[in-house]
């Protein structure tokens, strides 16, 4: 790690973290909530790498005040986290359940009284289990619940959220948990799953309307994304590449910024109209980068047009990826030189990485190699607005370590360690490292 003073940032620049809420609430059975898909996958044998489920998780449900607090002396501009739907709206439409809002209510009422904008996503992957039973994202209906969803919660909290965000990561969402099986709800339908992805969009444009509706904003959606690079020389590796880029970076954004779906990755699920819902001006994209994805050519009788191949050279996280801080300063490039004038402000909703972070026999958690990742990534995020990206804020995921989705609790991705047998939060180097950073932007001169 260069020990060279990160540049300045422009003035108005966001410093946030971000959490979600499966991940870190638990509270599973509280206050009326019902099941989520996760809790369902959770529940299957072998599902889990360790066999646990979310269903405490960080308690942060009954230890927001606690978790504030971390976030008030890390001195960030912005929290960002998501708002449980089977904790709103148990089964996925009416009835609301208040008491589900008032935990959010008091959360945000919270981080304002501390100072910190409650940033809200809606929708982190964990669908109600009764709309799954239903057909979930495969049915046309889910998106019309979702609107009435956004549309309850922007009536309690829209004169207080400071951003709203639809959804996380749908194509993630989309290939995980209904290309290949490996997340919730586990559906293994590779490229059929398509209409999926066509309904989460829908839902976005029906909930943006929603939102401007109630007077909420501004609004936004976070994609995943990843440059891509063809791994072979021949014509069928760069093709496989091309596809592949197609479908993880374009298929979520092209629909948005008004271009329609990318050639040979539309649906009949399609109607008239639906483009124009989908492509409803939003304020602004949050970018999402872990690392960059290696593909080449798939093998004959592959369900799957290009294979995932695992890039060499590069130091790794715990989750096996590849650290790669220039990938993001690629991929707010090519956003901007892509989109142009369409593209609406940036801000990296997520940047993070996870290593087996451990107490030492002081009880502290020096986590090096996760300050090193940060001040990468951060020197990435000014070289692009450098090169002209408007990039508004960068947030680090994340605040907790916390449930890790498929992987459980194996991977610690957080700037805080938690016990989870005690629930005790100790801040790690990063966090301090991070808290420093901040103060020191905060008080260099203005530009």
């Amino acid at each position: 790690m260069t020990t060279t003073p990160i540049p300045a940032f422009p003035s108005g620049f966001r410093w946030g973290v971000s959490t979600s809420a499966y991940q870190i609430e638990g509270g599973a059975d509280a206050d009326g909530r019902a099941p989520s898909i996760w809790d369902t996958f959770a529940g299957t044998p072998g599902r889990i790498v360790d066999g646990s489920s979310g269903a405490t998780a960080c308690d942060h449900y009954h230890r927001h005040t606690t978790d504030v607090a971390l976030l008030a002396d890390l001195g960030v501009d912005a929290y960002r986290f998501s708002v449980a739907w089977p904790r709103v709206r148990p089964d996925g439409g009416c009835p609301v359940n208040p008491a589900g809002l008032d935990f959010y209510e008091r959360l945000v009422d919270d981080l304002l009284t501390a100072g910190i904008d409650p940033v809200a996503t809606l929708f982190h992957w964990d669908l109600p289990q009764p709309l799954q039973d239903t057909g979930g994202w495969l049915n046309r209906d889910t998106a019309e619940r979702f609107a009435e969803y956004a549309d309850a919660v922007a009536a309690r909290l829209g004169d207080r959220v400071k951003l709203w965000i639809t959804l996380n990561e749908p194509f993630i969402h989309l290939s995980l948990g209904h290309g290949t099986g490996e997340h919730a709800p586990g559906q293994a339908l590779f490229l059929d799953a398509l209409p999926v992805a066509h309904h989460q969009l829908l839902a976005h444009g029906m909930a943006v309307a929603a939102l401007r509706a109630r007077g909420a904003g501004p609004v936004a959606i976070t994609n995943h994304y990843s440059p891509v690079r063809p791994v072979g020389d021949t014509e069928a590796d760069r093709a496989a590449a091309a596809g592949y880029h197609a479908l993880h970076n374009r298929l979520f954004t092209d629909p948005l910024l008004g271009r329609g779906y990318p050639t040979g990755l539309t649906t009949p699920a399609v109607r008239d109209g639906d483009l124009d819902v989908i492509a409803a001006p939003i304020d602004v994209l949050g970018v999402n980068y872990y690392n960059p994805t290696g593909i080449r050519a798939a093998p004959e009788g592959s369900p799957l047009p290009f294979d995932l191949v695992e890039l060499d050279g590069y130091p790794r996280t715990a989750c096996d990826w590849p650290v790669v801080p220039g990938g993001l300063r690629d991929v707010l490039v090519w956003l901007h030189a892509e989109y142009g004038d369409t593209l609406p402000p940036v801000q990296v909703t997520e940047s993070g990485c996870a290593y087996d972070d451990r107490p030492d026999a002081e009880g502290r958690v020096v986590d090096t190699d996760r300050i090193a990742y940060l001040d990468g990534h951060l020197r990435a995020v000014h070289e692009a607005i450098t090169a002209g990206v408007d990039v508004q804020g960068y947030y680090v995921w994340s605040l907790l370590d916390n449930w890790e989705w498929a992987e459980g609790f194996t991977k610690r991705f957080g700037l805080v360690h938690v016990d989870y047998d005690t629930q005790t939060r100790t801040p790690k180097s990063s966090y301090t490292w991070f808290r420093d950073l901040i103060a020191a932007h905060r008080a260099a001169p203005r530009r």
